[in-house]
């Protein structure tokens, strides 16, 4: 009876192990084949080589040679004398990218950053064939550009565009584009994430996928296993492994038609400034969890400030969308039609109400909304921007030089090192800043663990010391 038992026992452990095998085993042939949309797709990727012309002054190599014992530098002098009138050198840079063809026509969608600033623009087919393009329109906000080729005859193989709005975490997706050269290389992996802030711009909404994406790989298509487009490959991490980033494919859909028949982007502006609902604001406001988006500041006039729309109100609905965060409301904003009127719900003093605001043109950088401004922090923690005409009258300014801080990441080097918002900042490591592209060139390119800024705050100067490292 013992022997029975043991041997009924045994067949039933192996049955196990052979049923655990078969699916296993079955699991294991059910993963996705690429073979065939590598086939069918991988004609429609091409390669961008663009050509840029950049100037350069020729400079003193004297200049690291000065002596502190002499207020006049003789090589300062000599330098003057024999080379001061030489004129700006030009050179020529050659930058390597990807790109997708979306219609039969020519017209091929990339990064802007790929084709910025450039004097040529090459496209090479993965025939061999290469076309001059020519740009069509770009937006630098969200760092997407259309390009188009004259096709002369050549039948072109197009992408279909899928629906990146339905992209599941988990999901298998590929990679295809021009790293380092090494053309129509496909790569797979999965969706990591969804909706990430990268700090890139104020449309940060990004698809994170561990596909490997590298330096070329920039404008190629990010696809799904049927073959559709799901974004467009767009960042790296500098040092990190299995982590890349791609714009969904649903933002461009909004943007393509734009860039064809005006060369730019309108975008919707509501004009309040935002923040993260936290734990106890929700608690505050009644609310079951935190969601939605804070109205910090309300500019005067703004379609927001018409409808009457109020600082401490948390935007919850948009046109019908909810607001999960901060980080939802800019897209959708951006998106409206010049014009249009949304119904916008919020939370005031615990009761849900409604207004019904018409969406105006944005008129600059600044006055978008809603910008978070948790998408734009930089390096240091701070928003920064421009000084436009509209930030000096509501700060009741006199100049336009510099940039001004309109908020600050919590817990960042600027926060602990007392800069505040509304601080004008004049100077870093006593170079002068006049607009926010010095600032982004001064501040990204110096190499010290010290950092000396001169700030503006009402109608005194402070000095402050971030210490980076």
């Amino acid at each position: 009876m013992l022997k029975k038992l043991l041997l009924t026992k045994f067949f039933l452990i192996f049955l196990s192990v052979q049923m655990f095998a078969f699916n296993f085993g079955n699991s294991q042939n059910q993963l996705p084949s690429f073979v065939e949309i590598s086939k069918e797709f991988q004609p429609a990727v091409v390669n961008i080589n663009t050509t840029k012309t950049l100037k350069k002054n020729f400079s003193n190599p004297f200049h690291n040679f000065r002596t502190p014992f002499s207020e006049n530098d003789p090589f300062e002098d000599f330098f003057n004398k024999f080379f001061g009138n030489i004129p700006e050198r030009k050179f020529k840079q050659q930058s390597l990218g990807s790109g997708f063809i979306i219609s039969k026509d020519g017209y091929i969608l990339t990064n802007n950053h790929v084709i910025e600033n450039s004097d040529e623009i090459n496209v090479s087919l993965s025939n061999k064939h290469t076309f001059t393009a020519k740009i069509i329109g770009t937006d630098p906000k969200t760092d997407i550009a259309l390009i188009k080729i004259d096709p002369k005859g050549e039948d072109l193989k197009i992408v279909n565009l899928g629906d990146s709005d339905k992209l599941e975490i988990g999901e298998w997706v590929l990679a295809i584009g021009n790293p380092f050269g090494y053309s129509n290389t496909m790569t797979a992996g999965i969706v990591s994430a969804k909706g990430r802030v990268i700090g890139e711009g104020p449309y940060d909404s990004f698809i994170q996928t561990d596909a490997a994406i590298n330096p070329g790989n920039s404008g190629g298509p990010l696809l799904n296993t049927k073959g559709e487009v799901v974004g467009i490959n767009t960042a790296i991490i500098a040092g990190a492994q299995g982590i890349g980033f791609a714009i969904p494919i649903n933002m461009a859909k909004d943007i393509i038609n734009q860039l064809k028949s005006k060369g730019k982007v309108e975008r919707g502006w509501l004009g309040v400034y935002i923040q993260k609902v936290t734990d106890d604001m929700a608690e505050y406001f009644n609310m079951k969890s935190p969601y939605g988006a804070m109205v910090s500041n309300v500019i005067e006039k703004s379609p927001a400030d018409k409808a009457g729309i109020k600082r401490g109100d948390i935007i919850i609905e948009y046109d019908g969308k909810n607001i999960e965060d901060p980080n939802t409301l800019p897209t959708l904003v951006g998106n409206t039609p010049i014009g249009k009127e949304v119904k916008i719900a919020v939370m005031r003093k615990e009761h849900k109400e409604y207004f019904t605001v018409k969406i105006e043109k944005q008129k600059d950088e600044v006055a978008s909304t809603g910008i978070s401004p948790t998408a734009k922090f930089d390096k240091l923690g701070l928003y920064v921007s421009n000084i436009t005409e509209e930030i000096k009258h509501r700060y009741d300014l006199k100049a336009s030089q510099g940039v001004i801080v309109l908020d600050i990441q919590e817990g960042s080097i600027a926060e602990k090192s007392g800069i505040a918002r509304g601080d004008i900042i004049k100077s870093i490591e006593y170079q002068v800043i006049n607009n926010i592209d010095e600032y982004r060139q001064i501040s990204n390119n110096l190499n010290k663990n010290k950092m000396l800024i001169d700030i503006q705050r009402g109608q005194g100067r402070i000095f402050f010391v971030l210490k980076i490292k």
